[in-house]
């Protein structure tokens, strides 16, 4: 046994010669690790190897002197073989970081996305839809359904904001007026109208985000931080993402504009049902022209996306 520590002592210490001049041409070669360079290539076989080998022979002494022909062979491979095994090691690692830091990363996104509910906002479930809807409701469970399908829960929840409002109102006109009387209905047509805009919108949403459905965010910077040669074509796709995201919110601030016209609209009908005064009933109207005024844009903005 200490012959055979005497001779790998032996053929290790000389073989740091050869694989120290090979690391100083190329020290790729002679070290494993991802950034190698020549000063990791002295310490290795310069500093460290022989520093170890010389040890092992102290060690062997206490056998006496007599290195067999085996440790001589295995101290002459021992770097060959040493050198893949941990190169495969660091690999293992690095994967098991990156892995590590893709899923730290992805619950980060989830935690930001995670959608923030107002008060008093109804969830409309796509697959379980109230008895009484209509036309208007089942185009925002579609659209919420295709969202939630999209991994982006931050918009579906614009679904169910703009549900709560749309069966707030209504029940307000129900409240306040006759289903036959000429207020409810051209107040319900507004409302309805509106809330198919958004629908229309949020399907909008949905055909930008399917485009780059494919890309991921989180790998692709991660590909980037890493370094490479397809650094520019990881750019581009970085770059198409960025700009969907851009063409997604501002798609979310038009469904925004129609919530508030219709927070007026329900704040000016509630008026009507408390205040029996006069300023009440322009109040109201007010309210319903600036539902047609958004209806107007929604139309121009449609026209433009059509062009």
């Amino acid at each position: 046994m200490f012959g055979f520590l005497q001779g790998f002592a032996y053929g290790l210490f000389l073989s740091c010669i050869p694989w120290f001049f090979i690391g100083m041409a190329r020290p790729d070669i002679a070290v494993p690790t991802l950034n190698p360079g020549r000063l990791q290539v002295v310490f290795r076989y310069w500093l460290l190897l022989p520093f170890a080998s010389f040890l092992l022979w102290l060690t062997s002494l206490w056998g006496g002197f007599g290195p067999s022909l085996g440790g001589w062979l295995a101290g002459l491979g021992a770097v060959a073989v040493a050198l893949p095994l941990e190169r495969r090691w660091r690999a293992w690692r690095g994967r098991r970081r990156q892995e590590r830091e893709l899923r730290e990363r992805r619950q980060e996104t989830l935690k930001q996305r995670a959608p923030s509910h107002e008060a008093g906002v109804r969830t409309l479930d796509p697959d379980e839809l109230p008895a009484d809807a209509d036309d208007t409701v089942r185009s925002l469970a579609m659209a919420k359904g295709q969202l939630l399908a999209l991994r982006r829960p931050d918009l579906a929840v614009q679904v169910d904001r703009l549900y709560t409002r749309y069966a707030h109102i209504n029940a307000l006109l129900d409240s306040k007026f006759r289903p036959g009387e000429l207020a409810h209905r051209r107040a319900g047509a507004l409302v309805t109208e509106v809330c198919r805009a958004a629908a229309n919108t949020l399907s909008q949403m949905v055909s930008l985000l399917r485009g780059t459905a494919g890309i991921d965010v989180d790998y692709v910077r991660q590909r980037l931080a890493a370094g490479g040669e397809d650094k520019t074509a990881l750019e581009e796709r970085l770059e198409l993402a960025r700009e969907t995201e851009r063409g997604v919110n501002r798609l979310s601030a038009r469904n925004e504009e129609a919530m508030t016209a219709l927070d007026h609209t329900a704040a000016a009908l509630s008026r009507l049902e408390t205040e029996r005064s006069s300023s009440a009933a322009p109040a109201a109207g007010q309210a319903l022209q600036e539902l047609r005024e958004f209806i107007d844009r929604a139309d121009r903005y449609g026209k433009v996306a059509d062009d």
